[in-house]
């Protein structure tokens, strides 16, 4: 579709999204203080928490509120760090199946299974095996950005967008890391939105992007393995066709806020407009995010650290600046169909700065 348009079974100022994959929040979460007794780090102004001494295995047996209180600040910060995690990938599944509930997720969303999964994978269908030694044989997103860019900004993404259903939160442990290198980028779509001009803002919300991993075709045939064209956590996500159409801003359910929500590696087309358009309007708007540091930040990871973040407003970028070894476990959950409220807000007039 060309433009957004409102979905008649809600509210007349919320478009885009899908009848059979909407939050089930009446409003946003407000956090209530229960990680106040933690010792805890904005990293930056803009995005990025440390927590100290906060163990995903002690939240899986505390009350709902200590979890949402962490949804809340995964999405008001954008990334949570959390280090030296005592943490097994089932225990990481539960957690996230717990997570992605009580920040309000459809009924129908479980945690995501890559189109390029193997079956029978002995982590399971949900865990998401992120190797360097992949990466050599060109698996994935990295080996379609190899063939067409040396700039290593061309792998800012968010996960998971061609998907109509994608990821609302996102969990990485790094259990294997060289001495150094293996930096891992993330950067704020909440600020993105707000360096948009007010003309530009309204222009960019009557739109719609395509966003298109049918490259992930070539990709499975290549490492010799089917693509997974069963349900991927979502009955909507499904099938062969691994492209979609989201709104180019959204709004973040939890947050009530307003987002930026194209990638470099999934969006290939602002819809409604010529493609010459598009070319320019992407660019700008990938440039906002590749070139401004200061809405960016950059963790260092040791091993056994972990960083939750919210897909829906974060874009992130891995490092590849070294030659050892470099492994870790994923967690992708699923969250709603995307949609706009024209009525949330921008961070920056939530929080009044």
């Amino acid at each position: 579709m060309p433009s957004l348009s409102a979905d008649a079974n809600l509210d007349f100022h919320i478009v885009g999204g899908h009848q059979e994959s909407r939050t089930r929040l009446s409003g946003p979460l407000v956090y209530s203080g229960t990680l106040d007794s933690f010792e805890q780090n904005d990293i930056t102004p803009v995005i990025g928490r440390e927590y100290y001494g906060l163990q995903i295995r002690d939240l899986l047996q505390w009350d709902d509120q200590h979890v949402k209180d962490l949804a809340a600040t995964i999405s008001q910060r954008g990334v949570v760090f959390l280090r030296n995690q005592d943490v097994t990938p089932l225990e990481m599944k539960d957690f996230m199946i717990r997570l992605s509930t009580l920040a309000g997720c459809p009924e129908s969303s479980g945690l995501h299974v890559h189109p390029l999964t193997e079956e029978g994978s002995e982590l399971g269908d949900q865990i998401s095996v992120i190797s360097s030694e992949k990466q050599k044989k060109g698996g994935g997103l990295t080996h379609q950005l190899s063939d067409v860019s040396r700039f290593a900004s061309t792998g800012w993404h968010s996960d998971i967008t061609f998907e109509k259903v994608p990821s609302d939160y996102a969990m990485l442990k790094i259990h294997t890391l060289p001495k150094t290198g293996g930096d891992t980028l993330w950067a704020s779509g909440y600020e993105i939105y707000d360096r948009l001009s007010e003309p530009m803002k309204k222009f960019l919300e009557s739109l719609t992007a395509t966003h298109d991993a049918n490259f992930f075709h070539d990709e499975a045939a290549r490492l010799g393995n089917p693509l997974r064209k069963g349900i991927r956590g979502s009955p909507l996500n499904q099938g062969s066709d691994l492209k979609t159409t989201h709104p180019i801003i959204r709004t973040n359910p939890v947050t009530g806020w307003k987002s930026v929500f194209i990638n470099k590696g999934f969006t290939k087309r602002i819809n409604g407009v010529t493609k010459d358009e598009s070319d320019v309007l992407l660019s700008y708007l990938f440039n906002l995010v590749t070139q401004n540091h200061d809405a960016q930040v950059r963790f260092k990871w040791n091993q056994n650290d972990l960083a939750i973040w919210d897909n829906r407003s974060t874009f992130h970028c891995a490092t590849y600046d070294y030659e050892a070894a470099r492994a870790g476990d994923r967690v992708c959950s699923l969250g709603e169909a995307p949609y706009l409220d024209f009525e949330s807000k921008s961070r920056r007039a939530a929080l009044d700065i």
